[in-house]
């Protein structure tokens, strides 16, 4: 559409055909004669757009009737007060690993809320792996994880079988592969990184888990509240919920998961290849834990800084800074990116060092 190569970590590249889509509904929304901006939430016409969006939710990743789907606002950093609000008991304990940026933040809230148990960290090592064997106390509330860590360039490729409920933050690889969902008693993600606009967080959680902790809430942060409002007990981010539709849509249409998870092997590979081949270039995280999503690396001349900028912007690349917490580039490969794009971007890698290696 702008002849752009977008690797920008969030809000992310979404399918240009979505886009499309989305304009023409802020014109004219199922020919309303009014645009999505401004439809009432309680008309036929977006509510239609809610369950469907609902409705592929659970069509994509497979689950059943026991699972609730909600769609809120907030952003997934509400989510890190909300679970603990609705999860840990008055009295108890909730688990958290803490891989990266985020899953601090949702400990930091957490704690807030009650105790907390630190089961794992890799921050002494800046992050650059999961931590593995974990052990997972069986008299916790639950067991927190984020399965994808943008920051970092961290990902969870298995998850542990846990004896107490699990929550994943799944804000960054949301719908990006197969798995078996049905391990996960709740999962919240922002929309703004794989699935859609900004503005929209989706919360999908088993309803038999809820209502459990003794506490009194407010009703804004209580799942039952919004289950029972349909994801509409406030006005919901409408315009956000319709481009999610649009884009799960897009997702089905092409082949679901499945799908999309063949073209993202091969884009992380194609990615990893030329970091590890390259002397120019490294990775900042052990392989076995690299992400498929966010793709985080480092010159190995610091001195070549500013000729690599400079030819990636006129190759047309935006969007492969770093961090600021944490420097160098990251390349962030979300489902609408192409192989073509992550092509264009190891060809500028293989010219730098063509020409200084």
């Amino acid at each position: 559409m702008k002849g752009k190569h977008n690797f920008s970590a969030g809000p992310g590249i979404l399918p240009a055909e979505v886009i499309k889509e989305a304009a023409a509904g802020v014109l004219n929304i199922n020919n309303t004669g009014l645009s999505i901006l401004e439809v009432s939430h309680r008309d036929k016409d977006f509510m239609a757009i809610m369950e469907e969006a609902r409705s592929l939710v659970k069509e994509l990743m497979g689950l059943g009737n026991d699972y609730k789907v909600l769609f809120l606002g907030g952003g997934a950093s509400l989510q890190f007060a909300m679970v603990p609000s609705n999860l840990l008991a008055t009295g108890g304990t909730a688990a958290y690993l803490d891989t990266g940026v985020w899953a601090h933040k949702a400990i930091k809230e957490a704690k807030m809320v009650g105790n907390v148990n630190i089961i794992a960290s890799s921050e002494n090592e800046k992050y650059n792996h999961i931590p593995k064997n974990i052990t997972i106390p069986t008299d916790a509330s639950y067991l927190h994880i984020t399965s994808n860590n943008t920051i970092y360039g961290t990902q969870m490729h298995h998850f542990p079988d846990s004896p107490i409920p699990v929550v994943c933050d799944m804000s960054s690889d949301i719908f990006s592969r197969r798995m078996d969902f049905s391990k996960f008693d709740l999962i919240y993600a922002g929309a703004q990184k794989n699935m859609g606009a900004a503005g929209a967080t989706m919360v999908i959680v088993k309803e038999s888990i809820l209502g459990k902790t003794g506490r009194k809430m407010f009703s804004m942060l209580d799942y039952q509240v919004h289950i029972k409002g349909e994801s509409m007990y406030n006005t919901p981010p409408v315009f956000s919920v319709y481009v999610c539709m649009l884009t799960m849509q897009w997702l089905k249409k092409n082949g679901g998961l499945a799908w999309i998870e063949g073209i993202n092997r091969k884009k992380a590979e194609l990615m990893y290849s030329e970091i590890d081949r390259n002397s120019l270039f490294t990775g900042t995280v052990v392989k076995e834990d690299r992400s498929w999503m966010n793709a985080t690396f480092l010159l190995t001349k610091a001195e070549l800084e500013e000729t690599f900028n400079k030819m990636w912007k006129e190759a047309g690349i935006v969007g492969i800074k770093g961090h600021r917490d944490v420097g160098g580039y990251r390349a962030s490969m979300y489902n609408a990116l192409t192989i073509e794009d992550v092509q264009a971007l190891v060809d500028v890698m293989k010219e730098l060092e063509k020409k200084n290696g």
